[in-house]
């Protein structure tokens, strides 16, 4: 557990757990326009997001042994074409260390080992897409058709004061994972993320001090290595 990999990131754009009093939602008409409502406004919010700039902290706990780690650091984000979007994260605890997702690949820098790991965006080493795509970078279309019928879980405030719905989306079909979480803000900006292995191993991710269209720029995304970096490539 205290081994970063790049799979540990994945849980991207997933959230510290935080003490949350959830209404539940106890009829299926009810829930049903909720969701609508809800999705609409993910919609509307991934139309007119153009970059994101946000703090992130992440904590990821095996149930096994009961133990969890947790990660802190930032992060810029810029939809692409498709799902080939660009996203860097920045992470300062608990050791310092940079993933950068630009035109299809990702590179991950180590330097303490001087070594930085780069290949497929989309391969199974690499899944920041798939997390980044529960809201920044899926059409509501998409939510859909890739889960069964979205579960309102309830409402409530997260720390901060910012309201939120919880959402749970139960993927159709053999997936690598048993269930995601996410927690949509009133302008329909997926603010925390928890997602559920199959073991019910789990990883959460939180943004905060979001900031919608900053100034960011596509070389922001590009990590500066030195010539005596060691280049490892899968």
């Amino acid at each position: 557990m205290k081994r970063f990999t790049t799979l540990s990131l994945i849980a991207v754009l997933a959230v510290i757990a935080t003490t949350v009093v959830f209404v539940p939602r106890t009829t299926h008409a009810q829930s049903a326009g909720i969701v609508s409502s809800i999705l609409n406004r993910m919609d509307r919010n991934r139309r007119d997001l153009r970059t994101l700039r946000s703090g992130i902290m992440m904590e990821k706990c095996n149930t096994q042994i009961g133990d969890c780690d947790r990660f802190m650091g930032a992060m810029i984000y810029m939809p692409g074409k498709g799902r080939n979007s660009n996203v860097r994260i920045d992470w300062q605890k608990p050791q310092v260390e940079m993933l950068a997702v630009a035109d299809g690949k990702y590179t991950l820098f180590r330097p303490r080992l001087n070594m930085a790991y780069q290949g497929s965006a989309n391969s199974n080493r690499n899944r920041v897409s798939s997390v980044l795509g529960f809201g920044l970078n899926v059409t509501q279309q998409q939510l859909r058709t890739q889960f069964e019928p979205v579960q309102v879980v309830g409402d409530g405030t997260l720390d901060g004061g910012i309201h939120v719905v919880q959402l749970r989306l139960t993927p159709r079909g053999n997936a690598g994972y048993k269930y995601a979480e996410i927690w949509v803000d009133d302008s329909g900006m997926p603010v925390q993320t928890k997602w559920v292995e199959r073991n019910d191993d789990y990883t959460t991710v939180r943004l905060f001090n979001v900031q919608k269209n900053a100034g960011i720029s596509a070389g922001d995304f590009r990590l500066q290595l030195g010539g005596d970096v060691k280049i490892v490539r899968s």
